[in-house]
């Protein structure tokens, strides 16, 4: 996984995380759902780097 694409989850999980702060100060229930489905898109994509990493970590151990 490259750096960028680590720093656009990132970004994304953190933009979540303002809306729904901002929704929960102003009662704004869509706000807050909004937030809550953008950190959750940016945690899945991370898990599934992850695990696209940790397949090409296993293919390298065993051609060594």
């Amino acid at each position: 996984m490259s750096f960028t694409d680590k720093a656009k989850n990132k970004a994304q999980e953190m933009s979540g995380m303002a809306k729904e702060r901002i929704g929960d100060m102003t009662d704004n229930e869509r706000l807050r759902a909004e937030g809550a489905g953008e950190q959750s898109t940016a945690r899945a994509r991370q898990a599934g780097e992850n695990v696209k990493q940790a397949g090409r970590d296993v293919k390298d151990a065993f051609e060594k």
